[in-house]
């Protein structure tokens, strides 16, 4: 069975049970400022899981595509890629835990044909500090379940990670964790959970692919949780069963699920391969890889398995409508595609690995995902004009050594030679050996901190397995995302309408917003700013919004923003009076009724730092205070 059929049976499977297929959705957000990607399955369903009715009715179910970027340096192992696809399936307010927890089981072992013997669950032990009980109720589900299938599925108390690490497994098959491992809110633990948000306990599934992978003696004790590749974690389902309040936590009228899989580790389970690399999807490049080069997969796995990942990546993002630049989106997509080159070079690999790979990815999708067979032609160009302009940069790169680095390398040229040529790092070190040049004491340090800093520009959403995204909607950031619409405008006034958006993040502390500007502003224009936003906000006026054709948004003069893609139609919203708007975007959300509400409490707008992101590129930091 390969990735293509779990995929189909899948969505066929959870059809039969009342849901409606829907498409996926752009890598590229629309709506959300606070991330650049789609991250999980239930991002683009937020505002569903929020209350709002879905137009497709109580059940939904899809296969999302992703991009975690910020897993890109961890690629190189069996089971880490920055692309991967989320089987997912969603109750509004309809089913509940008896059914989502059967169907998934069903799916599993009846469709898959996955070993009911090494599957393993887990359930939130519960904390009586915050009054919320342990989810006995799914439980008594799974115990029930695994009976069914012959198994006596013994019921152990873990507590944390650590905890399990010290003392194991205990014969049990279902596990009780706390918050850190079963318990979803969209800030995090128990603790976290934000007053009137949505949250409620987890049920994780893992695969055993044998105890011949665990180390005791590196990972301590096994159990489902730890991090010794033993168990895989192939999904997850968020039971929405609680409402934070000030007095603690009330039921829900309205019971939501969301439920995550990965494919692509459901098909590595299908193989009995921990290796996710080995499915149908990914395979058949490597076969590739193997035949160009005459490497063998076993003594460059890392190499290939980055060529893999991130030209797959790259291929979705451009389908998508992404570019190649040093911006936003196409950052990511430039680092991906560079690291997929520079690993190509490791092979001995000088010319056309795109042009090599892309009809072989795009005839994986051919059926499931036809935009990348139609645009295959317009894909392999624009990825192999960014594959020729890379390999000279990789020599311009060695002479940039030969240039700039003298008595001594360090950390910060290490980085620079990687960030800017793509230069690996383990070559910057061994050229300097050879050429007889000192390297610095604190080079790997300086060059993490540089790192670091670099990863701050292509973060995306929330690390974590199958846990969701739910971005945050609650007060403040409401607030926040409204009031960087009128920023925006106030600088376009202020400087010009050549100020484009490149960027923008979202806390409960501040609204932090990039834009095109070749010069640093002045304490006159940041004034300036800060007194039509405070105005704007005094003028209480009404904001609105309306979907429309997008062709018919775009006619009136909606802005747009930058590298965006768009489908037939948008939400625009409107601040100020329809009939003469103050300002017009292709936006979906969320916003305050009228700007007067941000400033209450006597809130006034206030720039907090106005700094360079990069060339040609400013970074305001702004506040409500």
């Amino acid at each position: 069975m390969t990735a293509q059929d779990i995929r189909k049976r899948y969505l066929e499977f959870m059809e039969a049970r009342g849901h409606k297929v829907i498409d996926r959705a752009s890598l590229v957000l629309h709506d959300d400022p606070t991330t650049l990607f789609t991250g999980s399955g239930m991002q683009p369903l937020m505002p569903y899981l929020l209350g709002e009715p879905h137009p497709d009715g109580e059940r939904v179910v899809d296969s999302q595509t992703c991009i975690r970027a910020q897993d890109m340096d961890e690629v190189g192992d069996n089971s880490h890629t920055t692309f991967f696809e989320m089987l997912g399936n969603w109750s509004f307010g309809d089913y509940f835990k008896k059914d989502q927890i059967r169907w998934f089981f069903e799916f599993l072992v009846d469709e898959v044909g996955l070993d009911p013997s090494k599957i393993y669950a887990t359930c939130f032990i519960g904390d009586e500090d915050a009054g919320v009980p342990r989810d006995e109720e799914s439980a008594a589900i799974w115990v029930e379940l695994f009976k069914e299938r012959g198994i006596e599925a013994k019921v152990v108390e873990i507590g944390s990670s650590d905890d399990g690490d010290k003392v194991g497994m205990q014969g049990g098959r279902i596990f009780y964790y706390d918050d850190g491992e079963n318990w979803w809110s969209r800030a995090g633990g128990i603790d976290k959970t934000p007053a009137g948000d949505p949250c409620g306990p987890d049920s994780e599934v893992f695969y055993d692919f044998g105890e011949e992978l665990h180390d005791e003696a590196r990972w301590g004790k096994a159990h489902p949780a730890n991090d010794s590749g033993r168990f895989m974690e192939i999904g997850n389902q968020v039971f929405m069963q609680y409402k934070r309040t000030e007095g603690g936590f009330e039921d829900l009228p309205a019971q939501n699920v969301d439920f995550g899989a990965g494919l692509e580790r459901i098909a590595a389970a299908k193989l009995q391969s921990p290796d996710v690399f080995k499915i149908s999807l990914m395979w058949p490049v490597i076969v590739k890889l193997v035949e160009l080069t005459g490497k063998s997969y076993e003594e460059h796995t890392e190499s290939m398995r980055v060529i893999v990942d991130h030209l797959r990546a790259s291929m979705f993002l451009a389908v998508d409508g992404v570019i190649p630049s040093n911006k936003e989106h196409g950052y990511v997509m430039r680092r991906l595609m560079r690291r997929a080159i520079r690993f190509a070079f490791d092979l001995d690999l000088d010319k056309d690995v795109c042009a090599q790979a892309v009809p072989i990815i795009a005839e994986a999708y051919r059926d499931d995902y036809p935009e990348l067979a139609e645009n295959e032609a317009a894909i392999t160009k624009l990825m192999h004009k960014e594959e020729q302009v890379f390999r000279q940069t990789l020599r311009a790169g060695v002479r940039m050594f030969e240039k700039d680095v003298k008595d001594q390398l360090t950390g910060e040229n290490v980085f620079k030679l990687y960030d800017t040529y793509g230069f690996p790092v383990e070559l910057s070190i061994e050229e300097a050996k050879m050429r007889g040049i000192k390297v610095s004491d604190s080079w790997e340090p300086d060059f993490q901190e540089c790192m670091e800093q670099q990863r701050e520009r292509s973060r995306t959403a929330d690390k974590g397995d199958f846990k969701g995204g739910l971005a945050a909607r609650d007060e403040i950031h409401t607030k926040y995302h409204t009031t960087t619409h009128i920023m925006y405008k106030a600088l376009r006034i202020v400087l010009g309408d050549h100020v484009e958006q490149r960027g923008s993040n979202i806390t409960h502390e501040r609204t932090r917003f990039d834009f095109n500007h070749p010069e640093r502003m002045t304490d006159e224009q940041k004034a300036e700013v800060e007194r039509i936003v405070n105005e704007v906000i005094d003028n209480d006026l009404p904001v609105s919004f309306k979907e429309m054709p997008t062709p018919d948004a775009l006619a009136t003069g909606a802005r747009g923003h930058f590298g965006d893609k768009y489908g037939d139609t948008v939400i625009v919203y409107i601040i100020g009076p329809e009939e003469e708007p103050w300002t017009m975007e292709l936006c979906g959300g969320p916003h305050v009724e009228r700007t007067g509400k941000l400033g209450d409490d006597g809130k006034r707008f206030k720039i907090l730092k106005e700094q360079s992101s990069s060339a040609g590129i400013r970074r305001i930091k702004a506040a409500l205070v």
